[in-house]
C-alpha cells in the first residue's frame, strides 16, 4: 500500500509537508480549487484543477495529463512528430508551490505552473518549462544568471460585441489620459488583484492600438519570469471579466495596425556584476554582453519560429510599427529587433539590459525564453561582435548601407521562420529532437490551417485564442 508519505519520483523534497499545510492556509482563505497551468507548443495555456483539498496527492503523484497537447494547435486540431501526437500514454503535472498564488480575481481559487513528468519519474522531453529550467542550470554552471521580464500587451473588447468580434472598450488617442479614466475602476482592480498576488508591477498604462493597455513587472529569474507571465495574463482576464470585458492577448487583434506584443527583456550577470553596464564596450557593455546580443541578433530569422509563432503574429511584423523587423540593433532604438537598455544615470548597474522586440504573446515564454539564451550564449562562446548600430528606422536604409550594416528584413512569412528554424543546429540542439520536431509540426500545423484565408480572416481566427 503506497501513502502520501511514499510518493512516486518527480516532486521535490519536503512537497507533500509543504502541499499539506498550505492546504490548510488557503480553507481558511476560502480556496476550493487550484489550477494547474502550463503553456503548449502553440502558446495556449493548458490547465487542469483540483479541489484544494487533493493538493497533498498533487504534489505527492502528480496530476494526469495526456502528452498529447504537445502537438495541439491553437485551435485544437492535433499533428504528430515521430513521437508525439499520440493517444497513448500519461504524464503527471507537478505543481511548483514556490509559484503558488491565491487569485484574487477569481474567488475560491489558487494557481501554480507545473512541471511535466512522466510516469516513470522522469522528465517529460517536451516540458517547456524543464527545458527553461535547464539552460538557466546549465549556464549557472558556468558562472552566469539571468534576468527577465516580458512586456505584456492586449487589447481591452466589450463582452457585449457581436460573436467573434472586436469593439474596442475604450476611445481616446495612444498613452490618452481618457483611456485611463474610462478603465479607471477596472485597471484599479487590476493592480489591487495583481498586488495580492505577490506581482511587482512597474508600470500600466494605455498604449497605441485600439483598447490597448500594457502592464510591466519586475526582473525575475528566467523560470520565474515566465511564470509570471502566465499568471498575469490568467489575471487580466479575470478582472476584465468581472468589468464586462473580455481581452486579446493576440498579436492581432485586427488585421491592420498595430499588434500586441510581448517584448522581452534580459540582462546576464556574472558573480553578481551585471555584463550590461560598466564595461569597456559600446554603451557600457562587456566583451560577454556584446557577445550574447549579437548572438541573439544573429539567429533573430531562426528565432521568430518559436518567438512570433503564430500566422497572426506576421501581421504584427510590419516595418516602421516599433515591431522590430530587422536585424538591427541599437540604444534605445525602438524599431531595432534588438534594443539596448542603459537605464537612467545612477541605476545602470541594475538597470542596463537589452530587449528583444520581435516576440508576441503566441509565444510560449518557457521556449523564448529558453531559445533567447540558448542563442546569446552560443554568441559568447564564439566571441561574437555587433555589427555597426542602426540609429532611425532600418526600414529607411538604401539597399548597400543595410547590407553594410548587416541589416536584413527578419521572415514575412511563418514559412520562413520554420525553414530557418530547421536550419539552426544551435537552437535545435537546445531544445533536444522532441521539442524541437513539436516546434516545426505545429508550426506547419498552423500555416496548413490558415491556407487561403486573408490577413482579415488570419487574424479574426486568432482573436480570441490567446
Amino acid at each position: 500500500m503506497t501513502t502520501l508519505a511514499d510518493p512516486v519520483p518527480g516532486g521535490r523534497p519536503g512537497d507533500v509537508e509543504r502541499a499539506t499545510a498550505l492546504g490548510g492556509e488557503l480553507a481558511e482563505r476560502g480556496v476550493h480549487g487550484v489550477v494547474l497551468a502550463y503553456v503548449d507548443t502553440a502558446g495556449v495555456t493548458r490547465v487542469k484543477t483540483v479541489p484544494a483539498a487533493k493538493l497533498p496527492a498533487a504534489a505527492a503523484w502528480g496530476v494526469g495529463m495526456s502528452p498529447v497537447f504537445d502537438t495541439f494547435l491553437a485551435h485544437d486540431s492535433i499533428v504528430t512528430t515521430d513521437v508525439l501526437g499520440s493517444p497513448d500514454g500519461d504524464l503527471r503535472l507537478y505543481p511548483d508551490l514556490d509559484q503558488l498564488a491565491v487569485l484574487s480575481a477569481q474567488p475560491g481559487w489558487a494557481w501554480a505552473p507545473v512541471d511535466r513528468i512522466t510516469q516513470e519519474g522522469e522528465p517529460h522531453p517536451g516540458c517547456s518549462r524543464t527545458f527553461l529550467r535547464r539552460v538557466v542550470t546549465d549556464a549557472g554552471r558556468r558562472g552566469l544568471t539571468f534576468r527577465a521580464g516580458i512586456e505584456i500587451e492586449w487589447a481591452f473588447g466589450l463582452e457585449s460585441a457581436p460573436e467573434g468580434e472586436f469593439v474596442p472598450a475604450v476611445s481616446g488617442p495612444a498613452y490618452g489620459a481618457v483611456r485611463q479614466v474610462e478603465l479607471s475602476d477596472c485597471t484599479a482592480d487590476l493592480l489591487a488583484a495583481l498586488a495580492a498576488q505577490g506581482v511587482d508591477v512597474e508600470q500600466l498604462h494605455p498604449e497605441y492600438a485600439a483598447g490597448q493597455f500594457e502592464v510591466s513587472f519586475g526582473a525575475l529569474d528566467p523560470v520565474a519570469a515566465a511564470d509570471r507571465s502566465v499568471l498575469v495574463r490568467q489575471t487580466v482576464r479575470a478582472v476584465a471579466r468581472r468589468h464586462g470585458l473580455r481581452v486579446s492577448f493576440s498579436p492581432a487583434v485586427q488585421a491592420r495596425g498595430v499588434g500586441n506584443g510581448g517584448h522581452v527583456h534580459l540582462s546576464v550577470w556574472r558573480d553578481g556584476r551585471n555584463l550590461h553596464s560598466g564595461g569597456d564596450r559600446r554603451y557600457g557593455m562587456t566583451a560577454e554582453a556584446e557577445s550574447f546580443a549579437a548572438g541573439l541578433l544573429a539567429r533573430l530569422p531562426a528565432l521568430t519560429a518559436v518567438t512570433a509563432p503564430s500566422p497572426a503574429s506576421r501581421l504584427r511584423l510590419k516595418p516602421s510599427q516599433w515591431a522590430g523587423v530587422f536585424t538591427a540593433w541599437g540604444r534605445e532604438t525602438r524599431e531595432a529587433a534588438v534594443r539596448i537598455v542603459t537605464g537612467i544615470h545612477g541605476i545602470r548597474d541594475r538597470a542596463a539590459n537589452l530587449e528583444v522586440k520581435p516576440v508576441d504573446l503566441a509565444a510560449n515564454p518557457y521556449l523564448a525564453l529558453g531559445c533567447l539564451i540558448a542563442a546569446g550564449l552560443d554568441g559568447m562562446d564564439g566571441s561574437a561582435v555587433l555589427p555597426e548600430e542602426t540609429t532611425g528606422d532600418p526600414a529607411r536604409l538604401g539597399e548597400s548601407e543595410a547590407a553594410a550594416r548587416g541589416v536584413r528584413r527578419l521572415p514575412a512569412s511563418l514559412a520562413e521562420s520554420v525553414a530557418a528554424f530547421r536550419a539552426d543546429e544551435v537552437l535545435r540542439g537546445a531544445l533536444g529532437p522532441v521539442l524541437a520536431d513539436a516546434v516545426t509540426a505545429v508550426r506547419e500545423g498552423e500555416i496548413a490551417a490558415v491556407e487561403g484565408l486573408d490577413d482579415e480572416r488570419v487574424a479574426a481566427a486568432y482573436r480570441w485564442t490567446y
